[in-house]
């Protein structure tokens, strides 16, 4: 991904003469809607309490995709701003090119060593030094239920794959779609992954997909992983296709299908359907994975700057995005969770306090897992290779689960 940008970036130099005025904190990010566009405005509001002057640099739109390409733009021209959101393997790439602003004392004075799971901290660390802030964490590897609809078909809530298979079965044969499938790149591999870390366990998942361990990508345990996953199909609907996630998640919502396999994200479709958790929906981890907790986290990288006046506003915008009240605000409004440990999580619904309960079993077992399907554990060409294999095998009904074994260990080797 930054390869590319390596000349340029030695010619741009620093010295030119940075355009935001010396107290002001100019941040990049994606957070354009809903809940998130009031979690940027609460962020707004702590950073000028502290003094500094607040500079939006919001891009809509791509998942983050266009907020990166006018990210190089800025860094090329040698004009980056204070700080960037960026996640996963992305932040490594950007600390390549050696641009990247060191926040080890803040993170020293503040104890973020024992605040964040080892796990977590080592994303957010380049050759061992702290440069992004984590704001968050999504649980992936979660399964949403209309108990309603299981109900009528007298079918339970399935804790393995064979489960989810008689579930399905039962409420298929009473009439009621069993799986919302939304047919894109990304929730096809979601839903893989899943079924994956179900399938074979952390630590296959790890060899897999973090390790990208060629014989593990080409293993019976693999193809079984791909068999099980292709084994959904007939529980989806014809218009599954293109279809975008928060319709699937409607269809569980207003009773249309029994179940989908999603990131907590979904968790705010419901509530803002006014439904109850617990009572209206379930959240579940998805089949086999009660043991391990798939995550996508949210963060913060902070970029080089000429002026020590903005230095100081990056320093303490990296403070307020570890701190409790940021901490609790952003993530009530977001679905996901705080990333910081030992947070009161009293005003949290009955899913956020299970996956925090889990988060935190998960760190103390080693099975903490960065989600690949969501940018958290491959560079983002591999982790585009090896989704589109997912999504070829999902729509190809002549592709054998060895075939695309075979293609997915090609894939892992995509740089």
């Amino acid at each position: 991904m930054m390869k590319k940008l390596k000349v340029s970036l030695l010619a741009a130099s620093f010295s030119i003469a940075f355009s935001v005025h010396a107290a002001d904190v100019e941040v990049l990010h994606w957070w354009t809607s809903g809940g998130e566009a009031k979690a940027a405005v609460e962020l707004k509001k702590m950073l000028e309490a502290k003094g500094h002057k607040w500079k939006d640099f919001a891009v809509a739109g791509g998942a983050g995709d266009n907020a990166m390409t006018a990210l190089k733009t800025r860094v090329v021209s040698g004009q980056p701003p204070a700080a960037a959101q960026i996640k996963g393997p992305s932040i490594q790439e950007w600390g390549d090119e050696g641009v990247l602003a060191s926040l080890d004392d803040v993170a020293k004075k503040e104890g973020w060593d024992k605040l964040l799971p080892p796990v977590v901290a080592n994303v957010m660390k380049y050759k061992g030094s702290y440069v992004a802030a984590p704001v968050n964490v999504h649980r992936v590897n979660w399964l949403w239920v209309n108990p309603d609809l299981l109900k009528k078909a007298n079918a339970k809530v399935p804790t393995t794959w064979d489960e989810f298979f008689k579930t399905a079965d039962a409420l298929q044969k009473a009439g009621i779609q069993p799986l919302a499938y939304g047919g894109q790149p990304w929730q096809d591999a979601t839903v893989f992954e899943a079924v994956a870390l179900g399938v074979g366990g952390s630590d296959f998942y790890k060899k897999a997909f973090i390790q990208l361990d060629p014989a593990t990508l080409q293993s019976a345990n693999m193809i079984k992983a791909l068999t099980t996953y292709k084994k959904l199909k007939p529980y989806t609907d014809k218009n599954a296709p293109g279809r975008e996630w928060n319709l699937a998640t409607s269809m569980v919502i207003n009773g249309k299908a029994a179940m989908q396999i999603m990131g907590d994200w979904a968790k705010g479709e419901f509530l803002a359907a006014g439904k109850v958790p617990g009572k209206d929906f379930l959240c579940v981890p998805a089949p086999g994975t009660a043991a391990a907790y798939t995550f996508n986290i949210d963060s913060f990288a902070m970029f080089k700057l000429p002026n020590k006046e903005a230095e100081k506003g990056q320093k303490d915008l990296a403070v307020t995005l570890m701190s409790p009240e940021f901490q609790e605000i952003f993530n009530l409004n977001k679905g996901s969770i705080p990333v910081r440990q030992g947070m009161n999580m009293s005003k949290f619904d009955d899913c956020g306090k299970k996956s925090a309960e889990d988060f935190k079993a998960s760190s103390a077992k080693g099975s903490l897992l960065p989600s690949w399907a969501h940018g958290m554990a491959m560079h983002s060409a591999t982790q585009g290779a090896v989704a589109d294999v997912i999504s070829q095998f999902w729509n190809n009904d002549a592709m054998t689960a060895q075939q695309a074994s075979v293609k997915l260990a090609a894939a892992a080797k995509t740089k």
